[in-house]
């Protein structure tokens, strides 16, 4: 079945923005298809949704302009933007092979200056992580906004996609009877936290993966999210 994750935009602090620059376990679906969802401290609760969690990473979600080259202090601000309402759809019906994500986004921007009609377009990316720190994809785009005389807001929609081979994101079959055995008290493993053994925890980590949309920044411009 084809279902929907509407939610406000999610941050995630994110090792590898350096390979973002240059190039989860909670799908955006939830459907007949889904797996185990595991969690760290109880264990196996529901269904695992084998469709990308959908995200902004951390310091991606918003991008300032400045009036003057080499300045970024609060006098020289332009025009600043606002990725939110993140939302992704999946299908993760049992019989597909491929989970198609589609993601919608709003940009909210404000400028300093509302004289003339002015259009300032910003750069975007999309990008698909594995394991939460490999990037397998990327792609880059822009979104337009225009102002109306006087106007000091607008706002603009934005779209991105990604497709993943449903084989890759399922729990082996190995996997997923170590985590639902049932362990009755007095065996020598029914204190054993599945989830702490190595072999569970790396096919996890494969089978994860997250659907990411920030804006692209600059060097200057992620500087200016980490320290403002």
């Amino acid at each position: 079945m084809t279902s929907s994750a509407f939610r406000p935009a999610t941050f995630r602090r994110l090792a590898p923005l350096a390979a973002l620059a240059l190039a989860g376990m909670l799908g955006a679906c939830k459907g007949g298809g889904g797996e185990l969802v595991v969690d760290d401290s109880v264990g196996v609760t529901a269904l695992r949704s084998p469709c990308p969690l959908v995200e902004i990473p951390e310091m991606t979600g918003d991008i300032t302009l400045f009036s003057a080259p080499g300045r970024s202090d609060a006098g020289a601000i332009d025009v600043t933007a606002a990725i939110t309402n993140l939302r992704g759809t999946c299908d993760d019906s049992k019989g597909a092979t491929q989970l198609d994500t589609a993601v919608t986004f709003d940009v909210l921007a404000r400028r300093t200056d509302t004289r003339g009609a002015r259009r300032v377009t910003l750069p975007y990316f999309s990008a698909v992580m594995r394991g939460g720190n490999v990037v397998i994809a990327k792609r880059l785009g822009t979104i337009t906004l225009d102002f109306a005389d006087g106007q000091e807001r607008a706002q603009a929609v934005g779209r991105a996609g990604s497709v993943v081979d449903r084989n890759e994101a399922t729990l082996p079959a190995n996997v997923r009877k170590l985590l639902t055995r049932k362990r009755k008290p007095g065996q020598a493993d029914a204190a054993t936290d599945p989830l702490a053994l190595p072999e569970v925890r790396a096919a996890l980590a494969k089978a994860s993966f997250e659907q990411l949309v920030g804006f692209q920044l600059t060097d200057d411009q992620l500087k200016y999210n980490a320290t403002r």
